[in-house]
């Protein structure tokens, strides 16, 4: 029964120690990274202010031959609003079922395009996702596809191309938008945009030469961003550039670590995608596979500051009188697990669901995510499908809980038993272990047994933390009531009566109505079992529980009802296997002895 307590008591405190590690260490970390952002962001718009000012006719070196372009304008900040922005150039307008913007004829790239199902808050009134912006913004984030040339070519299609459109003006599913530009060697480039009805747009240029002499030309496409996330990267998933080209497979490459090794180029490949990925966003370039490319990812200090994940084929010969065509897609929506997988699949975009970081223990993520988004589908709420998967979970391992639970309720029965031998033996320690371990092989008791529900639901816990923190699914999600976001922490707090109070606390306060119910019900699981005889060990299994309460009001909501359903369930059954084993119920007596009154020395 030590061993048991220990093994608990051990259990316990690694949770503490890694929910200490998140509230203590790594939330501050992440305030502190958010606000180092917003000062670097002031110092880079002071240093280019001041640039300008002192010399106001600066221009941008051009690009080295067989280089990728930099934006037009020098990278320069010229608009003061989106709306301005937009405005200062001609544009195809965009409008699908799920994305509403436009093109930008300057580059043909997509510098404008926002999320229709998706906003910013729970708010019904808030504005909607800005994926991508103009390179004028201090925001500034884009797709583009363009051509790097040379002598023989002649200008080719770059970032200050104006193209021309050729008949539709709006692009939708159903109607492709046709762009064209002829350059001064002969060289007429079309290029159709077309698009899906969620994320997915098709590039197609075709290069038809008209000169006298054979030409060859690199197709690239490059996914730049000039500001960081508002909300700084975690540990728990990659944000920043990621791809997935040639034999070194995926690459991720976090804000932070891009800064410091400037610029990294894989192995060449002839498929794969890459780009630039939030916690929910994507925006990504899968180049074609009819011709080998070399990938990249970078950050520039050139002109403006800016990450970019880029690739650029090897020359595509194009013959006099005849005509080549390249393909590109883009992908820039949010990250829909259904979705995402049906463009690996239907697309053979390979390992394109690597996208989602569903981490080291895919293994478990995945599957928790496929069971609860699947309970969805038949009860129309995601937490009503996180109480399911809660009792499927408990289900699965019932066999093994029940023998756990058999096996703590058979101890409970011998422990008078074990007293005897701990008096009898009680100057000789190896005797003792023997006499106990006699006693478990004659009662046919396994000591550890009632450990393993909690080792279990480790696990399961943190691969719900994942799904809940990962997916777009979960995000704004409600349960009933206040819970509006099962993703975010409950916005109640015991400490201004539930709202009562109109002021506002502390992080640290925001004690909600879930995590009280989650520490009552670990609280009372915990009083199932006899109070420990060690004191420190008492005060332990006393305190944790209000601990736990503190440390799991910052977490997801859905991860609290979550752990409140589980802690219910388990005094169900521990209840129901005590009693069918004759054994003693702790419950009741443990919180008659906690609150009676403790009779004083002098009685």
């Amino acid at each position: 029964m030590e061993n048991n307590r220990n093994f608990f008591i051990t259990i316990a405190l690694s949770v503490l120690i890694l929910t200490l590690w998140q509230v203590f260490y790594m939330n501050p970390r992440v305030e502190a990274q958010r606000e180092a952002a917003k000062i670097e962001q002031q110092r880079v718009e002071e240093q280019k202010k001041a640039a300008e000012a002192a010399n106001p006719g600066a221009v941008t070196p051009a690009p080295a031959p067989g280089a990728i372009p930099n934006a037009p304008g020098g990278d320069t900040v010229t608009a003061a609003s989106r709306d301005q922005a937009l405005a200062a150039s001609t544009r195809v307008k965009i409008d699908t079922p799920s994305l509403e913007g436009s093109i930008n004829l300057t580059g043909a790239r997509l510098d404008d395009l926002k999320l229709k199902h998706y906003t910013e808050t729970v708010d019904k009134n808030s504005p909607e996702i800005e994926l991508l912006n103009p390179s004028t913004l201090p925001t500034g984030y884009f797709a583009e596809i363009g051509f790097v040339g040379n002598d023989k070519t002649g200008t080719v299609p770059g970032a200050d191309t104006v193209w021309s459109i050729e008949g539709n003006p709006t692009l939708t599913p159903s109607t492709p938008v046709t762009l064209t530009y002829t350059n001064d060697k002969g060289l007429t480039f079309k290029r159709t945009f077309s698009v899906d009805g969620d994320y997915m747009f098709t590039v197609s240029d075709t290069v038809q030469n008209s000169g006298s002499s054979a030409v060859s030309l690199s197709n690239y496409g490059r996914v730049t961003r000039y500001d960081k996330p508002a909300v700084a990267s975690t540990y728990v998933l990659h944000e920043g550039l990621i791809g997935f080209t040639g034999a070194e497979g995926l690459q991720e490459h976090k804000y932070a670590s891009i800064e410091k090794d400037k610029e990294v180029k894989p192995g060449k490949s002839t498929d794969g995608w890459l780009g630039i990925t939030d916690k929910y966003w994507a925006v990504t370039v899968v180049p074609s596979e009819k011709q080998p490319f070399q990938p990249r990812f970078g950050y520039f200090v050139d002109g403006r500051h800016r990450y970019q994940s880029d690739f650029l084929t090897d020359p595509i010969n194009v013959e006099a009188g005849q005509s080549a065509t390249v393909e590109t897609e883009v992908f820039a929506g949010a990250k829909e697990v259904a979705k995402i997988n049906a463009y690996a699949e239907d697309r053979h975009i390979k390992r394109f669901d690597l996208l989602i970081d569903w981490g080291w223990f895919h293994f478990i993520t995945k599957p928790m995510f496929w069971l609860i988004d699947t309970l969805y589908k038949f009860l129309g709420n995601f937490g009503l499908a996180i109480l399911a998967t809660t009792v499927i979970v408990k289900a699965i391992f019932f066999p093994l809980a029940n023998k756990s639970y058999a096996s703590m309720a058979n101890m409970k029965k011998v422990q008078p038993k074990m007293l005897e031998i701990r008096e009898k033996y009680a100057d000789d320690k190896m005797k003792q272990q023997q006499a106990m371990m006699e006693l478990y092989k004659t009662e046919k008791i396994n000591p550890l047994a009632g450990c393993w529900p909690v080792a279990l639901q480790i696990p399961v816990f943190f691969s719900l933390y994942k799904v809940l923190y990962i997916t777009i699914e979960m995000r704004h999600a409600p349960f009933f009531g206040w819970i509006q976001d099962l993703a975010a922490p409950d916005p109640t707090s015991l400490f201004n009566l539930f709202g009562l109070i109109p002021v506002t606390l502390p992080h640290m306060l925001m004690i909600g109505v879930w995590p009280l119910i989650m520490g009552v019900t670990m609280f009372l699981q915990m009083r199932m079992n006899p109070t420990p005889p060690d004191p420190t060990q008492a005060a332990i299994f006393t305190w944790m529980p209000i601990i736990f309460t503190f440390m799991m009001a910052g977490f997801p909501a859905g991860l609290v009802i979550y752990w409140a359903w589980n802690n219910t369930l388990s005094i169900l059954q521990q209840g129901v296997i005590m009693k069918r084993q004759g054994a003693k119920i702790e419950l009741w007596d443990n919180l008659v002895a906690l609150f009676r009154k403790k009779p004083s020395p002098a009685e």
